[in-house]
Parts: structure tokens; C-alpha cells; sequence
């Protein structure tokens, strides 16, 4: 735990400027500092968050809601009643031309023919509102619909997780490719180099001709273009693995031991591997849905079922002629009531909905089998690759040795004279592609392995986040 601490405190310090040479890192340490600073990672630790707000939202539907309002109306012109009674003239009435309707007093003083008006110039209202769902049986059933989706939202950070583990990983392996690569041309190139000196020797002392010198110069050269694309493939690793672990690019930091540290464990692990695929992801996320789709057929169920609520309010209200900032007369008002509805008939939607609900929960039961399927195929050849790559390492092992060997005496033949350049050359190049190959199967068993890893679901994840936390 102090290494890796110490390790992080490093890579800050080289992407502050400091000029110290940082520990080489372990493929632990990168995935654990990976998933405390990748920018993907923590957008899916954010979407947990999201989902948990957007449970409560829905969890305070539950709640009563209050709320305040107030309105001031201002009357321009107001509303005119007419009234069809002794006393009162409708114009153009059947009983507007009778004598004691048109005799009437009032009809003369007030001016029946043009109606009462009505209303006063100013309306004031101020007031609390209040309202809670008593029976809401389709917002109880989003509330479980809420809870699937914060566990959709854990297991989408879980395979963000996974993907991140396994990019890492093959990062990694692709640096260290990249690096033992690099090394076996460099050792190729300084053969190359040593042969032409000792020819450069030959020719002062007359034992070699010029053509012998340059023959051996040229072999030299013809190495350095692969040197150049071996530092090319080395920075551009390193890149990637710096992008992967949320760190700045131009960080220096080396990684720690080489390929064939992982052939003393490769056939224990290989021995020890396994298929089960309870923690895949896709089948985990398949299960959430299903169960999402199931809680959504419920909901659309439980919109047949009627529904109850409370609601109160309280308000003062105030009516005035004239100016609107005098002459207040304020009044209170207040009520509680009970609101019951229940759906009868709209046109066929909510049997349609239901029956919607039921086609998609069957689909994701078809989905399942075949995501299934197409998992055990995936696993079955996964297995297989690694187990070929295994027997490719091993006979890769021994041809290195064996054309080790091989260079060796040609070597010692050559110092004597027992053999020619060119068949010192040609066990120089035996060699080098017998390592380069070797290298090649050891990162390919890497790479399938931990393609393995990510499809089974079985990093351990939790080891990582705790080293994570303690940092």
C-alpha cells in the first residue's frame, strides 16, 4: 500500500515539473490510478448519482405540495345583467311595450333598457395551496421503476469499470511488447555493430577486404529504421497508457518487469480457468431490464385503478373601486376536499400500452436465450485461444533457445574463421525473430486473457477501489 501511495505521489510530482525519475509502475498501480482519475469513470460514478436525485424526485411526488400564489385583476369594463322580472325591461323583449313594465320607477331611474352592471374596479387574491396523493397506484409502481434504474445506472459503472480494467491491461501489455521489442533490436544492432568493428580490425591488419567492411556496415544501417519504429511504438504506448490513467502525457513514468515475468504463472492460471458467466455484464444488464420491463407492465396495470388525493387551500381576498392602493377590504377563504377519478374509457390507450409492455418483456425473454448462446460461444473460443497461444509461447521458448544456441556457435566459428559472415548474419536474424516472436505469443496469451477476464466479469474490481479509497 506505501508503494503505491508513493508511486501516485511520483506521477503527481513528474506533472508538476520535478525533475526526480519516478518507480516504475505495476500493472496494479496503473489500473488503480486509472480508475480514481479517467474521466469515464467518473462520469459513470456520476450517472449513479443522477439516478439516486431522479429516485427522490419521484419519491417527493408522495409528499403534499404547498404552494403560494397571488393575483391582482383590474376591471376595464364590467359585465352587464339584465334581468326578466316586474320591474325590469328586457330591450326588445315581448313585455317591453307593456304598460307596467315601462311605467315601472325603476326602469325610469336606473335605465332598465341598458342593464345592471356588475363587479368592482379592483380584485386582489393572495392564498396557500396544498395538495397530496392519497391511492396513486401508478406512482407507487414508478417508485420501484426508479430503484431498477439507479441499479442500471451501478451496473453500467460496474462494465465501465470492467472496460477500464481490460483497456488498461492490454495498454500495458502493448508498452511492454513495445519495450522488450525494442530491446531484441537494439541487441540485434549491437551484434551488427560488433561484426563491423571486427572487420574494420581485419581490414587494418590486411585479414578482410573493404567490401567485407561494408557489407557488415550495411547490415548495421538496414537495422536502424527498425529501431526508430521501435521508439515510435514505444512513445505511442506510452500514450495510450497515460490517457487511460488520466494523467498528464508529457508524465514520465516507466513500468515495471517484462514479458517473461508472466510465463512462470501462465500454465497454473491456465489450469485454474473459468467459464461461468454469472458476472457478465450484458446477461446483469439483460436482468435489469427484464425486471425494468416488469415493473413498466405493472405501472401501465395499475392506470386502471382509481386514484385519491387531498387538497386544501386558504386565501384572502380583497375588491375595491377607484385607485388600487386604497380601499382594501380583505376576506379569507378556506376549503379541504377530497378529489376520487376513475378512468373509465380513453379510447383503448391503456389496453394498448399493457399490451406493448407484454411484446417488449417477451422480446428481452428472446434476447436473453440468445445473448446466451452467443456468450458461451464467446467463452468457448476465448478458452481456446488462450490455450493455442500457451503452446505458442512454449514452442516459441524453445526456438529462442535453440537459435540462442545456434548464434552462439555460429559466433565462436566466426572468430575463428569456421564460418562466413553471412551465416553468422543468418543466425543473428534466426534469432531475433525467434525473440520477437516469442514476445508476440507471451502478449497475445495477455491480451486473450484478459479479453477473457472482461467477458466472464471477474476483475477484481473491489481490490482496486479499495487501494483506490486509500490513496
Amino acid at each position: 500500500m506505501r508503494s503505491l501511495v508513493g508511486a501516485a505521489g511520483l506521477i503527481m510530482a513528474c506533472g508538476a515539473g520535478a525533475q526526480d525519475v519516478a518507480a516504475p509502475l505495476t500493472l496494479d498501480q496503473c489500473i488503480t490510478i486509472a480508475l480514481s482519475d479517467n474521466p469515464t469513470v467518473r462520469v459513470a460514478d456520476m450517472e449513479i448519482t443522477k439516478a439516486d436525485y431522479s429516485r427522490r424526485e419521484t419519491l417527493g411526488q408522495l409528499l403534499p405540495s404547498l404552494s403560494f400564489s397571488g393575483s391582482y385583476n383590474r376591471t376595464l369594463q364590467k359585465q352587464v345583467m339584465y334581468m326578466n322580472m316586474d320591474g325590469f325591461g328586457l330591450p326588445g323583449g315581448d313585455d317591453a311595450g307593456e304598460g307596467d313594465a315601462a311605467d315601472s320607477p325603476m326602469s325610469r331611474a336606473d335605465g332598465g333598457d341598458e342593464g345592471i352592471k356588475m363587479g368592482l374596479d379592483n380584485m386582489y387574491s393572495l392564498g396557500f395551496s396544498a395538495q397530496m396523493p392519497l391511492i396513486a397506484p401508478q406512482l407507487w409502481a414508478s417508485l420501484s421503476l426508479s430503484d431498477t434504474q439507479i441499479a442500471r445506472s451501478v451496473e453500467q459503472a460496474r462494465a465501465s469499470r470492467l472496460d477500464m480494467v481490460n483497456q488498461v491491461k492490454n495498454a500495458y501489455y502493448a508498452l511492454m511488447l513495445a519495450v522488450d521489442s525494442r530491446r531484441v533490436v537494439q541487441e540485434s544492432y549491437d551484434m551488427a555493430s560488433l561484426t563491423h568493428d571486427t572487420y574494420v580490425k581485419r581490414l587494418s591488419v590486411g585479414d578482410a577486404s573493404e567490401y567485407d567492411v561494408l557489407r557488415a556496415s550495411v547490415a548495421m544501417k538496414n537495422i536502424e529504421p527498425e529501431m526508430i519504429q521501435g521508439d515510435i511504438a514505444i512513445r505511442r504506448a506510452h500514450l495510450q497508457l497515460a490517457i487511460l490513467m488520466g494523467v498528464d502525457v508529457e508524465t514520465p513514468f516507466e513500468i515495471a518487469g517484462t514479458l517473461t515475468d508472466y510465463e512462470q504463472s501462465m500454465y497454473e492460471d491456465v489450469m485454474n480457468l473459468q467459464t461461468d458467466l454469472t458476472n457478465n455484464t450484458q446477461l446483469a444488464m439483460n436482468a435489469i431490464e427484464t425486471r425494468a420491463l416488469e415493473q413498466t407492465l405493472s405501472m401501465q396495470r395499475a392506470s386502471f385503478y382509481p386514484t385519491l388525493s387531498l387538497s386544501g387551500n386558504y386565501s384572502w381576498n380583497s375588491s375595491s373601486n377607484g385607485s388600487p392602493f386604497k380601499n382594501f377590504r380583505w376576506t379569507s377563504y378556506s376549503m379541504v376536499g377530497l378529489t376520487l377519478s376513475i378512468p373509465i374509457f380513453e379510447g383503448m390507450q391503456r389496453v394498448n400500452r399493457v399490451k406493448q409492455a407484454r411484446i417488449a418483456l417477451d422480446e428481452m425473454a428472446w434476447t436473453r436465450d440468445n445473448l446466451t448462446r452467443q456468450l458461451n460461444s464467446q467463452v468457448a473460443l476465448a478458452v481456446d485461444n488462450i490455450q493455442l497461444n500457451v503452446k505458442q509461447i512454449a514452442s516459441s521458448s524453445e526456438s529462442v533457445a535453440e537459435a540462442s544456441r545456434a548464434h552462439d556457435i555460429q559466433q565462436a566459428s566466426f572468430d575463428i574463421g569456421a564460418a562466413s559472415y553471412l551465416d553468422l548474419r543468418d543466425s543473428e536474424l534466426s534469432l531475433t525473430r525467434a525473440r520477437l516472436g516469442y514476445y508476440q505469443a507471451v502478449y497475445n496469451y495477455l491480451v486473450a486473457n484478459s479479453d477473457l477476464e472482461l467477458l466472464l466479469g471477474n476483475a477484481p474490481i473491489d481490490t482496486y477501489t479499495q487501494q483506490t479509497q486509500s490513496r
